[in-house]
This record gives C-alpha cells, structure tokens and sequence, in this order.
C-alpha cells in the first residue's frame, strides 16, 4: 500500500506542477508512429528567434522524417522548470530533452530517479571533480555542448576586419561561464587580427531573466554605439532583439547568434554565429530511435559543424572577399590545431 501511495504522489505532485508550466502548442504530428519526445524550452521560450527556435527545428524535423510525437513545455515566468520535465519522465516519454544550462541539475537528478527514460540536455553544464576533471553525467543522460568559442573568434576576427574602428562591442546576456566563451573567443578572434582593438563588453544582468530583457539590450548597445563601437556581437538571447533595434536606430552594425539573424534587422546584421541546436536535437532523437542512444559528453565545434558563421546572398555585399578570405583561413587554422581558442576571459 505504502509503494501505491508513493507513486500516486509522484504523479500527483507531476501533474500539480504541469498547473504551474504554459504548454507552448503541444504536440507535432500525433499520428506518428515514432518516439514519444518531450522538450522543456529555455527563457525566452519559442520565438526567441535565436537558441529555443534551433530547438523546436530540429524537433521537427525529427516529428517529420522520424515520425517523432514530440510535446513541447514552455515554462511561464517565475516557474519551477523541473516541474515540466518531471511530467514528461513520469508519463514515460523515450527522450526528454531540456533547453540550456538552467536544467542541468535538474536532468541529473531526474535522470537518476528514471533510469529506464533517456535523457539530454543542451548545454548541460559540466561539473569538475577535486582534480579538475569533468564528471559524467548518469549513463542515460546525454550532455550536448558546443563550442562558441571557436565560431565566436571567427566573428570576431571578421568585426575587427569590417568595423572601420578600433573599438567593437559584445553584449552578453547572463553574467555566467558559458556567455564566457562566447566573450572569450569573440575577444580573442578580434586580438588576433588587431591586437590594438578594444573590446567593450557589457552583460544584461545575474539572473536567467537577463536572456529576455530586449529594453536592457537597446540601452546597453546604443551606450556603446554612442562610444564608437560600430559593430556589436550579442549573446543574448531575446535581449538581443533590443542590440538589433539600437543597430537599425543609429546606422551601426550587430552580430546574431545561435541562429541566422539577419531578418531580425535587414542591412544591419553583419553576419550571426550560428549554433546547430537543430541538429544537434535531431542527432539525439535519431539516436534514440536506433537504439544507439549513450550518456555522455558530446562536444560540437567547427570541425564537426556545430558552430559557423553566415555567409549568403544576404550579408555577402557587407563582408569584402579579402575578410572573408582571412575568415576562411583562421577556421582552418583553428580546425587543423595551429590556433586554440580560449574558452574562459
């Protein structure tokens, strides 16, 4: 009687919390016959036009060519985002999949407290034991992390080349290790082709609602506009709607991220590093599908397509073909060995 109460409980307490999350659309196409996944998004939600919407992408890519049932979570303001997950596990999902670092402590519990669901995480956060090296995650838990840093440096050294000024911007959302490497690899890339360039770097806030602030991104790229920055690269998320705002205001140029940016401000969008959130998504439900589904760490950087800048019939006429071919040598460098991009200020 005891063990009948206590998953009653469980599930109770899964489904009071599902009261407490504002499903964002629910489910792709239902008729499928492929996995049952579910997907917590990140703050922002969809529409962020940047990291959640590479998310919902590759999802549906995934419901389309894998005929995957995938339910979305989006987690209202002020919510507890465990709450969504813990639904998703309790009701037996193959994959249940959360959307940034914010979810890293949770999946690791969840993913010890249900062994038989497979688990992922877009950038889990990895901890380090006493001697510095990184600890695992639980065996069915599979950490997906990229390295921005090495698309960040080809940005960089493509703002230094294109700017016309020795002053180029960066504005952060987060204040927290992983904006860091964008920062990192955004600083040095710029170094790297103007050593007497300044960055100015600026972040939105502490909290997780620094991804979703778009006012504080305008106030703080118009500050460094009016300083001389004439091209600044945001790592944001929805904040850096309000980069592209103050771009489009004063004339001046900004950098996307995560995502192709540049409908967000047409003519004023130099280029954006793109994430592969989308593959990276689908790679996870694919695996699970074929049963070769593993925990672990799995890193993307430009070697393995994770990370990129854009170049297209866009932004081509603002990048001149001599910036884009010192660009194009830096990433071979970077993926032959010859240069290691930093990924700590």
């Amino acid at each position: 009687m005891q063990r009948v109460l206590l998953v009653l409980g469980v599930l109770l307490a899964a489904h009071i919390g599902f009261l407490l999350v504002r499903p964002s659309g629910a489910t792709v196409l239902p008729e499928g016959d492929g996995l049952d996944v579910g997907i917590v998004f990140d703050v922002g939600g969809r529409g962020d036009k940047s990291f959640n919407d590479g998310a919902y992408l590759g999802a549906e890519r995934a419901a389309r060519e894998l005929g995957a049932r995938v339910r979305f979570i989006e987690p209202g303001e002020g919510t507890d985002r465990e709450a969504g997950l813990r639904l998703l596990a309790a009701e037996g999902m193959d994959l249940v999949i959360g959307v940034g670092f914010i979810f890293t402590d949770d999946l690791t519990l969840l993913a010890r407290e249900y062994p038989q669901v497979a688990f992922a995480g877009v950038d889990y956060s990895i901890q380090l034991d006493a001697s510095g090296q990184p600890i695992p995650p639980p065996p069915n838990l599979a950490a997906l992390r990229f390295r921005e840093e090495e698309g960040s440096f080809l940005v960089g050294a493509l703002a230094a080349l294109v700017g016309g000024s020795d002053r180029v911007g960066f504005v952060g959302g987060m204040d927290i290790p992983l904006i860091h490497k964008f920062e990192a690899g955004y600083r040095a890339g710029v170094k790297h082709v103007c050593p007497e360039c300044t960055v100015v770097s600026q972040y939105a806030g502490v909290t997780p609602e620094a991804f979703s602030n778009p006012g504080r991104g305008k106030e703080l790229a118009l500050s460094q506009y009016q300083s001389g920055v004439n091209i600044i690269f945001h790592a944001s998320g929805s904040t850096g709607l309000g980069v592209f705002e103050a771009a489009r205001q004063t004339g001046r140029l900004a950098i996307g991220v995560d995502a192709d940016q540049y409908a967000e401000a047409p003519g004023y969008v130099l280029t954006s590093m793109v994430k592969g959130v989308d593959a990276a998504v689908y790679n996870v439900i694919e695996r699970v599908g074929k049963g070769t589904f593993e925990g672990g760490i799995f890193q993307f950087g430009l070697a393995e397509g994770g990370v990129d800048y854009v170049y297209d019939v866009n932004n081509r006429s603002l990048i001149p073909d001599s910036a884009r071919q010192r660009v194009e040598m830096l990433r071979d460098s970077i993926v032959g060995g010859a240069i290691v991009v930093p990924s700590e200020r």
